[in-house]
């Protein structure tokens, strides 16, 4: 061996020493985790499936766990009273976002409501989208657009029980949300049932909610951007700016439309119309990308997510015929007549279909460590240091499966949310689907009556039955993970009886 060799084996050797001494020191305050290798950290501790993973390692570790994840250091907190001290009494000092080098496309970053720091411009976005999106008023208001889109559910679902064709739950979830969407803001259809329009829009929608919810290599070693190793820009960029050029052409055409009109304002008067009206008055605060950006954001992050926890409330009910029966029973005491669609104004006289959206929340929350979070100073919790720049990862999918806390946490059993008053509004600590404190999901409400609605109506309406006669108890209940946790397997049902 010659010395230029042992020259560049010794120097790897004290630079894996160096490292391994450096990372004790600025541990030895850090929560408690497994202790990470040279130069990669934790990352092989870390699974697929990093929700059952991380859950998995805080069963050793505890409830306050560090890791690092090649150059970055992750908290993990997986007890409702460590999400409760993070995310309401030191809510200021986490509200910070680690923004993924994905969203470096198209400028999103700079943009986003998501992954913008909680500074001006994202108060701004928050209270716009309070104001001309989540308001009691504007959903109030367009009840009936969303109660419209339900019945073309309801006779698409009609029209296959007729022709004994399968539905999948998954597939016609995202097109009725979409377009309660694209009605609410843009006053027309994106999608059809069965249509490859809304089907390639939901393939481009996962694969961004999957390239950013996968571990990104460049991320956790970010000499490695340059070079890309994983594909995920590349391919990020293709989807992204596929669903951005969606929203480029519907945008132009209303300006278009508005710059023929003799009027400012056009007929439609829905939100795109005013959010071009606020652009119009100072575009310096709201402007074009402002618009588009937000659009994604919404739209990426709301219709995905409800389709899947309806979904998993599909799976859990088809998977419990007990709780469907339970559940429709209810439904049919209010209803009385099975002719009519239920209004967002039953929800509340329906506690057991609450009770299946909250269990359904708590075992398959769709975002199963939110979006995360990063602390933008260093913060003492319970005796540990959470330095500043931290990536901190909510592990809500172990907390909603945490023995300590609810009994017999794998059983999907509605009637324990009959018996307590937790909700999922930010303030109960033990389910927190949404999130919390500032960066709570702004889509909540709306979320809360689209899920609610269409479960009653597919519940009210219809009797299901599995593909090729299969039992119940032999349903999948694999999950895939990405941003969202989807089922690994889509619920695909054939509808039995029709009004």
């Amino acid at each position: 061996m010659d010395y230029f060799t042992y020259y560049i084996l010794f120097s790897f050797i004290l630079i894996i020493i160096t490292y391994g001494l450096t990372t004790g020191r600025r541990n030895s305050r850090l929560p408690p985790g497994p202790f990470p290798f040279p130069i990669i950290g934790n990352l092989l501790h870390i699974s697929d499936k990093p929700h059952h993973s991380l859950a998995t390692l805080a069963k050793r570790y505890g409830p306050l766990m560090s890791l690092k994840l090649g150059s970055r250091t992750t908290i993990v907190v997986s007890s409702p009273d460590l999400a409760k001290e993070f995310f309401q009494k030191h809510d200021q000092s986490f509200s910070g976002r680690p923004s993924p080098h994905i969203t470096k496309v198209a400028n999103h970053e700079d943009h986003s409501i998501v992954w913008l720091p909680a500074g001006d411009q994202w108060r701004r976005l928050r209270r716009i989208c309070k104001e001309y999106l989540f308001s009691v008023q504007r959903l109030d208001a367009s009840e009936c657009l969303r109660q419209e889109k339900i019945k073309e559910l309801v006779e698409h679902i009609k029209s296959c029980g007729t022709s004994e064709k399968t539905v999948n739950i998954g597939g016609v979830a995202f097109t009725t949300i979409l377009n309660i969407f694209t009605n609410f803001i843009f006053s027309m259809d994106l999608a059809e049932y069965d249509s490859m329009s809304s089907q390639e829009f939901k393939k481009d929608v996962w694969a961004v909610l999957e390239v950013v919810g996968k571990p990104n290599l460049a991320e956790l070693f970010p000499f490695l951007q340059p070079f890309d190793p994983q594909g995920i820009m590349r391919h990020g960029n293709v989807y992204i700016k596929k669903i951005l050029a969606v929203f480029d052409r519907i945008i132009d055409q209303r300006m278009q439309t508005r710059s023929s009109s003799s009027s400012l304002v056009s007929t439609n008067n829905d939100v795109l119309d005013s959010l071009l009206n606020l652009n119009e008055k100072d575009e310096f605060e709201f402007n074009r990308n402002d618009i588009r950006h937000l659009f994604f954001a919404l739209f990426v992050a709301g219709i995905d997510t409800t389709a899947t926890t309806l979904e998993w409330a599909m799976t859990e009910l088809i998977h419990n015929p007990e709780k469907l029966k339970i559940a429709r029973s209810e439904i049919i005491k209010v209803m009385k007549d099975k002719t009519n669609i239920i209004q967002e104004s039953n929800i509340s006289q329906l506690p057991y279909l609450q009770a299946v959206i909250k269990e359904t929340l708590r075992l398959h929350p769709a975002a199963p460590f939110l979006i995360p979070h990063q602390s933008i100073q260093d913060v003492e919790i319970q005796g540990f240091l959470v330095p500043k720049d931290a990536q901190i990862l909510c592990n809500v999918w172990a907390m909603g499966r945490d023995p300590k806390v609810w009994p017999n946490p794998e059983t999907f059993m509605p009637e324990r949310f009959l018996e307590v008053k937790i909700d999922y509004r930010g303030q109960d600590f033990e389910l927190i689907p949404f999130g919390a404190g500032r960066r709570i999901c702004p889509g909540l409400n709306i979320a809360h009556r689209m899920l609610h609605t269409m479960l009653a109506s597919l519940i009210h309406k219809f009797d299901w039955k599995l593909e090729g006669n299969m039992k119940p108890e032999d349903l999948n209940m694999e999950d895939k993970f990405g941003l969202t946790v989807q089922r690994k397997i889509p619920l695909k049902l054939i509808p039995l009886t029709c009004p």
